[in-house]
């Protein structure tokens, strides 16, 4: 078996950067562009608190929907499950991230889980706070404090342009709004979603949110429980299902941990109790997945024996 060492995650990243070609940088991301194409990079961190980084571990892109985990982690601690899954649902979906049609379709016309995009809007209109800032300083607060990094903001110009293009966004909210699955003004509950996704994060932020998650809730050499272990639990067996948009099927099978996914080509990955792990790939599939950077965690599984369905782990 595979040992992970920096050499190591270099030859992974020299192995599969040629993938990169098969896929397309996002045109509406305000801190990507087509000079992006090639930039693939990793971080892992284990339980010692050992990192080990290769590739593009400088670069700086917005979480998109890797933001997801977070809104929802802080909705759980914030209200329980019980709170929490009346509003949106816990079950996979075969459709596009954006959809509004299984909202028309499902008879308690509320989101399918809250890895799609109507249901991180509906997530975000159940964090607590008296304003969206006040929600939003929250967010960045634990943030912060799980990555260890004070500097982590959000990108002005991308949050603009989610505001610019979020028509689609707006309609879904609305609709949700119709039917009470909104409680909270929905373009408040919009506003949260767009700076969220807005977050400027590297690789390694990443594999620190991956490692807290890995960890039960808790900082490495920290006994507080931040966030409870249970809500981690439901967490990450949603992330199994629907982390990776209509194709979590296929990562389950193929990688066998729980994974994150954001168009900017970012993937935050979770292996219980061993290691957080970072991935930016900003070239993506029709799917909405980074090309390379899934082809990383296909090959991570493999050599160092990390899917979770294995019986000799």
């Amino acid at each position: 078996m595979k040992h992970v060492s920096n050499d190591y995650l270099k030859e992974l990243i020299t192995e599969y950067r040629p993938y990169t070609t098969k896929g397309e940088v996002m045109a509406d991301l305000p801190c990507l562009d087509n000079q992006n194409q090639n930039d693939l990079g990793i971080a892992m961190i284990d339980m010692d608190n050992q990192i080990y980084k290769a590739g593009s571990t400088d670069l700086s892109f917005s979480l998109q929907s890797v933001s997801k985990i977070i809104s929802l982690m802080v909705a759980l601690q914030d209200l329980g499950e019980e709170k929490v899954f009346q509003t949106v649902g816990m079950e996979p979906m075969g459709d596009f991230f954006n959809t509004i049609s299984h909202l028309e379709s499902n008879d308690v016309h509320r989101p399918y889980n809250p890895m799609v995009n109507a249901g991180a809007i509906a997530i975000c209109s159940l964090i607590k706070g008296d304003s969206v800032q006040e929600r939003f300083e929250r967010i960045m607060s634990m943030l912060k404090t799980i990555t260890n990094n004070e500097n982590i903001s959000y990108d002005n110009s991308v949050y603009q342009a989610e505001k610019r293009k979020g028509d689609r966004n707006r309609a879904l909210a609305y609709y949700m709004s119709s039917t009470g699955a909104v409680a909270l003004d929905p373009e408040e509950a919009l506003d949260l979603y767009f700076r969220i996704n807005s977050i400027s994060f590297t690789v390694e932020d990443l594999a620190r949110v991956g490692l807290f998650i890995a960890n039960g809730g808790k900082l490495l050499n920290d006994n507080e429980q931040l966030i409870s272990d249970k809500h981690l639990q439901t967490l990450q067996a949603i992330m199994m299902t629907s982390g990776m948009y209509n194709e979590s099927g296929n990562f389950a099978v193929k990688v066998g941990f729980p994974c994150k996914s954001g168009v900017s080509g970012s993937i935050v990955s979770v292996v219980p109790g061993r290691y957080g792990i970072g991935v930016i790939g900003p070239a993506i599939n029709e799917k909405g997945n980074s090309v390379g950077g899934g082809k990383i965690l296909e090959r991570l599984s493999s050599d160092l024996n990390l899917n979770l369905f294995s019986h000799s782990i």
